[in-house]
């Protein structure tokens, strides 16, 4: 499919984004309201704690302040990734990034001027002022970080350095989305197609063999060209992250990123230890895979496609539609009905075009609707794609409207529950009404293929974050063959003796853009764990399951996550969801070698 240019895509099939700001107009004068909103904030430096009123004065005049640059910011986000190429909407986004340097300067000195006070100080400003208590656990959140602020002097020549010294991640974006170029490789009709990152999927799950090693090769020939460049950035990464955590006063970087969570280093690594104990059901199953696939040698280029023969199908955006309306009926009408909004209202940029960012997301602010970023090419992934971005879209769509600002926005570390329910429950649906045994098999396959990709394969990643940001804390060089060869050996394990480690995916580590958002991954193996647990409870209509998990798409960051999670039957301490979903896909393997026999 040749990809449009912006410009030529139809409406109906991009975003809306003039609800948000209609106009660079709109957009200069919030930029400039951001000026005086700022010039107020700076008459409350040294009495933000002089009272209980001048306290909540603040606390309201410096929401107004951050819903604005949220609003900002994620607009002239949304516009660049429409079209990384476009320079008219870079020097937007780089004029924005600098009115925020510039704010978080300017207002520095607050974390340390509200934290020279004591706790039982806002305790007792809260009993003087019941408005203040709908801030109460916001402000106990913000007194456990005491020890970690810094001296507001300290804290302004930190956020006056932020926008260089944290731009490792902008570095790694321009290279991954505006730069790359895989080159041309040739399809099933011997024409010639252009390798791109959206369009890599379908060649890499190609049932022509050599069309996957043609795709995989080129995919890593660029990342092995570009090996010392990613590992500058990425090692620039790492000594951002260690920069933070020794000025923070935290014993390692894991600490510092489950901190504001209030989560238990033993969530991360009792992961890690789950899933190398049961690495023994993925190596069967990449038994059962090479066996299906009647290979003698399973390569990497060989683990995604689909190991079950069905016709091809296409499915037209309008088709996906509807199948996710009718699979996530179990949800109940109240949902379906919201869910319709996202559709009626155009919160989906929905084709790949030039210059657009790859992959898929969703994003939005509090004064905004939730908008949703896909590249659809028209395959069953993209359908489950669109599915887990949607379950995103309703999260945040819930907790904005429920929530207040303060409480609104849930943190990473149950973003992936609800995007992953949606894709357990299309995935149950799909399989339902699949017509033969192979079709069967085959969404047996995806559910299979989604545990080993979320869980395995994230954990795999996760680990090996924990050795780089370990081996940069402890002083240790770091070169590109030690972080190849490290990504390497890890993927030997995880995979096992049944696949054939190629030495180009070595190079793998390279293109993983969460790495720049550090310790973020493993989110998604705890995310899948909790998410089949609560899918696999409504789908068996388990009392209270729907209510529970419907009152947990509304509770936003109100309460710690673990605390959240809990309250919807799921306890991540015990390590019982990640038994369980390994459980699950063991059965499932088996499942798919006795219908397979």
């Amino acid at each position: 499919m040749k990809q449009l240019k912006r410009e030529e895509v139809e409406d109906k099939n991009k975003w809306n984004l003039k609800s948000i700001i209609k106009d660079e107009q709109e957009l200069n004068e919030k930029s400039e309201k951001v000026e005086k909103l700022l010039k107020k904030i700076l008459t409350f430096k040294g009495r933000i704690m002089e009272s209980s009123i001048t306290l909540l004065e603040f606390i309201e005049l410096d929401e107004e302040l951050s819903r604005l640059v949220d609003l900002l910011y994620v607009y002239v986000s949304l516009k660049l990734d429409e079209d990384t190429t476009n320079t008219f909407n870079q020097k937007i986004k780089e004029k924005l990034e600098k009115l925020i340097e510039k704010v978080e300067e300017k207002t520095s000195f607050i974390l340390p001027e509200i934290l020279n006070s004591s706790y039982d100080t806002v305790l007792k400003y809260i009993k003087e002022n019941e408005k203040l208590k709908i801030y109460e656990f916001d402000l106990e959140k913000l007194f456990r970080k005491k020890e970690h602020i810094l001296e507001e002097q300290e804290e302004s020549i930190l956020a006056k350095a932020s926008i260089n010294l944290y731009n490792s991640s902008n570095i790694f974006y321009y290279l991954n989305n505006s730069d790359i170029n895989l080159g041309k490789i040739k399809n099933e009709n011997n024409e010639e197609i252009e390798l791109t990152s959206s369009n890599y999927h379908l060649f890499i799950e190609n049932k022509n063999r050599n069309i996957r090693k043609s795709a995989f090769e080129s995919m890593y020939h660029f990342w092995e060209n570009h090996k010392n460049t990613i590992a500058a950035i990425y090692k620039a990464k790492l000594g951002e992250t260690e920069f933070n955590r020794e000025l923070r006063k935290y014993k390692t970087s894991l600490e510092m990123y489950l901190f504001p969570d209030k989560l238990p280093e033993e969530v991360y690594y009792n992961l890690i230890e789950c899933v190398h104990k049961n690495l023994d059901k993925m190596y069967e199953y990449q038994s059962l895979r090479k066996k299906l696939l009647n290979l003698s040698e399973l390569h990497m280029y060989d683990i995604y496609v689909p190991v079950i023969d069905i016709p091809e199908k296409t499915y037209t955006f309008e088709d996906a539609k509807e199948i996710i309306l009718d699979a996530l009926k179990p949800l109940g009408d109240t949902y379906i009905k919201d869910l319709k909004l996202a559709f009626d209202k155009n919160w989906i940029d929905i084709y790949p075009n030039i210059g657009k960012r790859s992959g898929a997301y969703q994003w939005g602010c509090y004064d905004s609707e939730p908008r949703v970023l896909l590249n659809f090419m028209g395959t069953v992934r993209d359908v489950s794609t669109t599915a887990h971005e949607l379950g995103h879209a309703m999260h945040s769509y819930y907790s904005k409207k429920t929530q207040k600002y303060t409480y609104a926005s849930y943190p990473i570390f149950l973003a992936e529950i609800a995007s992953t329910v949606n894709e357990v429950l299309l995935n149950d649906y799909m399989y339902k009404k699949a017509e033969t045994k192979e079709e069967k098999c085959y969404f047996l396959n995806e559910f299979i293929d989604l545990i080993k990709s979320t869980i395995f394969r994230q954990t795999m990643f996760a680990e090996f974050e924990s050795i780089m940001h370990k081996k940069y804390q402890d002083k240790e060089a770091i070169t590109e063959r030690d972080l190849s060869e490290t990504y390497f050996n890890l993927n030997k394990l995880y995979f096992g003796d049944n696949v054939t480690s190629d030495e180009l995916i070595k190079y793998e580590w390279e293109r993983i853009p969460h790495f720049y958002t550090p310790f973020y991954v493993y989110k998604y193996a705890t995310g899948l764990s909790s998410a089949v647990c609560i899918a696999y409870n409504i789908i068996n209509k388990k009392a209270g399951a729907l209510e529970k998990y419907l009152n947990f798409l509304k509770s936003g960051c109100s309460k710690y996550p673990l605390e959240t999670l809990k309250e919807t039957g799921v306890d991540l301490i015990s390590g019982f969801p990640i038994e369980e979903t390994l459980k699950i896909f063991g059965e499932k393997v088996n499942e798919l070698k006795e219908l397979t026999k």
